[in-house]
């Protein structure tokens, strides 16, 4: 069974940094593209980021561009996502997903599959 395993989450202050991982149980060669979702309580699941599997032009959303830069190591089958600058409006549970079909996209329902989620809060 294909696992994603996100980790790195914490509690940190406004203006700081965090890097999230996502580590694979499968090559992570084989997926079309991966990407970062975020769910904040009380709102719908926001898509972050996406990059396809060589790792060309990602995809951010606009709250997160400037600040965030995901990238991936297919050689440790890890996904990654450096936050600079957080702000508390980042305050979230962060996942990592995955698509063996489709290329980057904005919406959730082109990835088959998911991690757990990482908490990351912001404090002001």
């Amino acid at each position: 069974q294909v696992q994603l395993v996100e980790s790195g989450g914490g509690l940190v202050q406004a203006g700081d940094s965090l890097r999230l991982s996502c580590t694979a149980s499968e090559r992570t060669f084989t997926w079309s593209a991966m990407g970062w979702f975020r769910q904040a309580p009380g709102k719908e699941r926001e898509f972050v980021a996406s990059i396809t599997r060589v790792g060309g032009t990602p995809l951010y959303a606009d709250s997160v561009k400037g600040r965030f830069t995901i990238s991936r190591d297919n050689a440790k089958n890890t996904l990654y996502l450096q936050m600079n600058s957080l702000k508390p409006e980042d305050t979230a549970v962060y996942s990592c997903a995955a698509s063996k079909v489709y290329s980057i996209s904005y919406s959730p329902a082109r990835y088959g599959y998911w991690g757990q989620g990482t908490q990351v809060t912001v404090s002001s």
